[in-house]
């Protein structure tokens, strides 16, 4: 078996201190307290698994709590705690110093706030602007309730990611 710093730090923190950890990643109570409570995890793999299947289905409410925690997409925060820290560096790929991409984006967002009624939450990690505009101009294109699943599955990718960086700290 592979030592694995990151997880042994994770199994053996106190319950505060993981649920804390977990929800910088995702802030969702139920969600938190059930990956916390599953500890210990005996792999990575195991730790990630959950983190993206977690607390069924998340409802309506918890995701409009966890996108509170969320900037606008290509509008990183300001600010010094870790969730500005993580959120800037998930959106380095997503180029705002085009003019036409920024117009694109700042357009998409507002259209993308007027029919939701919410901020346009994808995971940027990995992803380039155009990949990040295509995805917005789809998802434009969903029903309530098949973008209500969509963000649900990108807020589990971002705390994944979020999750697998903190263990590599």
């Amino acid at each position: 078996m592979v030592f694995d710093a990151g997880l042994r730090r994770f199994n053996e923190a106190s319950q505060s201190e993981a649920t804390e950890w977990a929800r910088i990643c995702l802030d969702i109570a139920r969600w938190a307290d059930e990956l916390v409570s599953a500890r210990p995890y005996p792999d990575r793999a195991s730790l990630l698994t959950a983190a993206r299947t977690g607390a069924g289905p998340l409802s309506a409410e918890e995701i409009e709590l966890a996108l509170a925690r969320h900037p606008r997409i290509g509008e990183p925060p300001g600010g010094d705690d870790a969730e500005a820290h993580l959120a800037r560096s998930e959106q380095s790929n997503v180029d705002s110093s085009d003019a036409a991409a920024k117009k694109r984006l700042t357009d998409g967002n507002r259209a993308y706030e007027d029919k939701f009624g919410r901020v346009f939450l994808i995971r940027a990690a990995g992803r380039s602007t155009s990949d990040v505009l295509t995805a917005l101009d789809r998802r434009l294109a969903n029903d309530e309730d098949s973008e209500l699943a969509v963000v649900a599955e990108e807020l589990r990718d971002i705390a994944a990611l979020r999750l697998a960086g903190m263990l590599d700290a």
